[in-house]
């Protein structure tokens, strides 16, 4: 219900990237108490809160090719004093995900934003890849075209630990191209499917884990993170 001359919060709230088990207790609160949700696919969304045991909410379908307008939307509802929760399809929202435009303009306006903690594939990921991780870099998804090579170089070059995400339909071509700038010695620590049945981690370097990998070619499925050594030298 909207607050007279009051405006509503937005509320990030971070959902299971596989095991459901991982939602938290405050976000099934913040999920039930909100007067409606934007999300990625509203289908989607509505089967996570079935599953969840939470009433049936009024959503707004927020992706990325109507980031702006649909931003201009869910800020008028919180002008308006209703309380917004934004979820992604899975994982903590703005992460590779929607949502950038949006907090930018609450922050602009003076919206309160709460962010929840709470599950995203790359930290787990990252603390069981046994490389460094003290000092990382997150890159997200290679661009599909434009900006690609620079992309591979820019990781190539880093000397961090780096983390990358990448579609198991491009993995192996990533791989083969990465490898023609920082070589096969490099050390990567593949993660796929965390937190679901299938779940399962490959250590070695760039060439040992590229050549597995094609030799094996049933492995290359579901959500895969990239854990890449730093350029040493």
């Amino acid at each position: 219900m909207a607050k007279e001359n009051k405006k509503g919060v937005l509320y990030i709230i971070p959902t299971p990237i596989g095991n459901l088990k991982d939602i938290t207790l405050r976000a099934l609160d913040v999920l039930a108490s909100v007067d409606l949700i934007a999300c990625e696919d509203t289908r989607t969304a509505g089967m996570l809160l079935k599953l969840l045991g939470l009433p049936k909410k009024d959503f707004i379908s927020y992706y990325d090719s109507v980031e702006e307008s649909k931003s201009d939307l869910v800020v008028d509802k919180l002008l308006a004093g209703l309380n917004v929760g934004l979820i992604s399809e899975s994982g903590t929202p703005l992460i590779s995900d929607p949502g950038y435009k949006l907090v930018q303009k609450c922050i602009d306006l003076g919206i309160e934003i709460v962010s929840l903690p709470g599950a995203t594939a790359f930290v787990p990921a990252l603390v069981i890849s046994g490389l460094p991780v003290h000092n990382f870099k997150f890159f997200g998804f290679p661009p599909k075209k434009k900006g690609y090579k620079k992309f591979l170089e820019k990781v190539a070059n880093e000397e961090s630990t780096s983390v990358v995400y990448v579609s198991c339909h491009s993995l192996l071509k990533f791989l083969e191209d990465f490898i023609t700038f920082a070589g096969e010695t490099r050390k990567i620590c593949l993660v796929r499917e965390l937190t679901k049945m299938n779940e399962e981690v490959l250590r070695g370097s760039l060439g040992e884990v590229f050549r597995e990998l094609s030799q094996n070619r049933s492995k290359i499925r579901g959500e895969i993170v990239l854990i890449i050594e730093g350029k040493v030298g």
